[in-house]
């Protein structure tokens, strides 16, 4: 899949989301060995240096470990990975229901409009 990557925030972080995506979606499991540091900055198109800053935070939080000699592995805790899941998804609700707000709708209204759509209407 491709990196979009967008160059009003910091890259970095942006890897830090996508590799976090690709986690709880499924892409990487646990105990799945990450790509190298070169192989996915390469892939993203982006310096070797901000890819390690990136595996560097994700280690510091735990999502992701590395084994000395043989690379970076995605934890086997699913508990995290599910908390990190639900985490993300509200994000992404909170977000939804400002921006509607914003727009003028009211709580009920943004209900009434998820439901249809999420029922296959328009």
């Amino acid at each position: 899949m491709a990196w979009n990557l967008d160059s009003d925030r910091p890259i970095f972080a942006q890897i830090i989301e996508r590799i976090e995506t690709d986690i709880v979606s499924g892409v990487y499991k646990p105990g799945d060995k990450l790509p190298s540091v070169r192989e996915l900055a390469a892939e993203a198109s982006v310096n070797p240096n901000t890819m390690q800053r990136a595996f560097a935070e994700l280690e510091r939080t735990g999502l992701v470990f590395s084994q000395r000699t043989t690379g970076r592995f995605i934890t086997e805790d699913t508990a995290m990975i599910t908390e990190l899941k639900n985490s993300l998804a509200r994000e992404k609700v909170v977000e939804l229901v400002e921006h509607m707000q914003k727009l003028g709708f009211t709580n009920q209204e943004i209900l009434k409009l998820i439901e249809t759509i999420l029922n296959g209407g328009n």
